[in-house]
């Protein structure tokens, strides 16, 4: 028979086991924490703002999706432009998907008069491709100015995609509070 000490432990023991089996199936399946590393996703989501980042559900036009990068080793932060089938152009500073524009007010705050953020280009001009393939995402940053994406390294894979940003938090900053 155990003594009262040597149930407490093992019954906390159990408890810690299933906590971290718990956290190992949310963290793998549902959801993960991640970090904004870099400006091209300004100003939306600034260097150092840590994210949480949905592994479930669907991804839509405009969403902003982490996924692994195509050319380093490293993940990216991005915002959808293009679907599987889109096509996909960009005139004075417009966005045309399937032929209709679209406002990005998103990127409001980097606009300037007289301009651009983004240089014209087609899908075609880019890639060689006039749509979008199969199983494949178009992404953009938002700081369009400073940002490696698909104009620079093409599709992305949806095989790579982590998940879509869900929650952001900004970095806790001391002195912003002692002020």
């Amino acid at each position: 028979m155990m003594n009262s000490f040597t149930r407490e432990m093992f019954s906390w023991f159990k408890s810690i086991v299933v906590a971290l089996v718990l956290l190992y199936i949310c963290r793998s399946f549902l959801f993960v924490p991640t970090i904004v590393h870099g400006e091209s996703m300004m100003p939306n989501l600034q260097d150092g703002n840590r994210l949480i980042v949905s592994k479930v559900g669907s991804i839509h036009r405009f969403d902003e999706i982490t996924f692994k990068a195509p050319d380093e080793n490293a993940n990216y932060v991005k915002r959808v432009i293009g679907l599987p089938g889109d096509t996909i152009s960009m005139k004075n500073d417009v966005l045309y998907v399937n032929g209709r524009s679209y406002k990005e007010s998103y990127l409001n705050p980097n606009r300037k008069t007289g301009v651009n953020l983004t240089e014209d280009f087609t899908l075609k001009d880019l890639t060689g491709k006039s749509k979008v393939p199969p199983n494949s995402l178009f992404v953009l940053g938002d700081n369009r100015t400073n940002s490696k994406d698909s104009r620079y390294f093409g599709f992305i894979s949806k095989n790579a995609v982590i998940g879509k940003v869900e929650v952001r938090f900004w970095p806790f900053n001391e002195m912003e509070v002692m002020k």
